[in-house]
């Protein structure tokens, strides 16, 4: 059985320290805003950002032990720690809060890295997730300002910051956030 609202924010407010809570509200205002302009659904967006980040905090271990023993995304277990909450957390927004939209899932799960072929509500959620009003990063304005366009330019912009910053730091960049990257390129 699917949590009220108010339920969901309690049980996830309660798993992240209060500046992730405070992002994750950060991130629910922008993507009801991105939503209502670029014609997504707002509750949709809502509740997968209230989601978004509901495993960020969990140990390692126990993330891994999830994407292992439910058939998960293994490939993510060779690639940043960062990315693996999106994937426990599309599982979890299922088995442990109700959530059965799949559209809602998959803006979860692809929330860190995108795919190919985002739907409406990844691309809000994805953006949202970068924009949000308490992210203050080198390029973020930028970011902002390219999501005022268009929701693919704002993902572009927001990949080209991650992707620049993995190649700054000598780090390895998971493949899908480039294949994501190239097709919001050309799909303008």
């Amino acid at each position: 059985m699917a949590l009220s609202r108010d339920e969901l924010i309690q049980a996830v407010s309660g798993q992240m320290p209060e500046k992730r809570w405070k992002h994750t509200l950060g991130v629910m205002e922008s993507a009801v805003k991105l939503a209502e302009k670029y014609g997504a659904d707002p509750v949709k967006a809502d509740l997968a950002a209230i989601l978004h980040d509901v495993a960020k905090y969990w140990p390692v271990a126990e993330m891994e032990a999830v994407i292992r023993d439910n058939g998960l995304n293994q490939e993510l277990l060779q690639h940043d720690k960062q990315l693996w909450h999106s994937e426990v957390g599309a599982f979890v927004a299922k088995r442990d809060y109700g959530v059965e939209d799949s559209e809602v899932i998959h803006a979860i799960r692809w929330h860190t890295s995108g795919r190919v072929g985002m739907s409406l509500l990844d691309k809000v959620v994805c953006l949202a997730d970068y924009i949000e009003p308490g992210r203050d990063f080198p390029g973020v304005d930028h970011i902002r300002e390219q999501a005022e366009r268009s929701l693919e330019e704002g993902l572009i912009a927001g990949f080209d910051s991650t992707i620049s910053l993995l190649i700054s730091q000598r780090r390895v960049i998971y493949p899908l956030t480039m294949l994501s990257r190239n097709d919001l390129i050309a799909q303008l």
